[in-house]
C-alpha cells in the first residue's frame, strides 16, 4: 500500500502520522511531502520512505497512491495559514485515492460530530482506519 502523508508548518501532525503507520503497518510505503521543508524534514525524520516538499509534489504525488492522510486542511483551498494552495487542495479532492484526514479545530473549519479526541486519539484513530484498507 502507497501511502502520501501530507503537512504544513512544522510537520508535527505528519510526523505522528509517518510514525503510527511505520510502527503499526510496517509494509506500507509512505510519501511524505510537506508544504514547505521544515514539514518535509519533520516527516522524513519520522520514518517516511521518500520525502519531497511544495505544491508541485503534492499534485505529481496525489496521482499514484492508494491514501493520502494529513489534517482536514489539506483539501481546503487557502487552508492552514495559507500554506495550502488551491492547486493542492484541488489535486488531494480529486485523486482516486481514499483520504483519511484528521479533523483539527484550528483550521476555521468545524467539523460537526467530532468528539474531544486529543492529537494522540485522532492520529491511533486515522492509523486504524489506514490499517483496515489493507485488509
Amino acid at each position: 500500500m502507497n501511502i502520501l502523508v501530507v503537512d504544513a508548518h512544522g510537520g508535527g501532525v505528519g510526523k505522528a502520522l509517518v510514525a503510527g503507520i511505520k510502527q503499526n503497518i510496517p509494509e506500507a510505503y509512505v510519501v511524505a511531502v510537506g508544504t514547505n521543508s521544515v514539514a518535509t524534514s519533520a516527516m522524513i525524520k519520522a520514518g517516511a520512505d521518500k520525502g519531497a516538499t511544495g505544491e508541485n509534489a503534492i499534485v505529481v504525488c496525489s496521482r499514484n497512491v492508494d491514501v493520502i492522510t494529513g489534517p482536514i486542511g489539506i483539501i481546503i483551498a487557502d487552508a492552514l495559514l495559507g500554506e495550502i494552495t488551491p492547486r493542492m487542495a484541488l489535486a488531494i479532492s480529486r485523486s482516486d485515492a481514499k483520504r483519511v484526514l484528521i479533523p483539527m479545530k484550528n483550521c476555521g473549519n468545524i467539523v460537526a460530530g467530532v468528539g474531544d479526541m486529543n492529537m494522540s486519539q485522532l492520529i491511533a484513530d486515522a492509523v486504524r482506519e489506514i490499517k483496515k484498507m489493507m485488509c
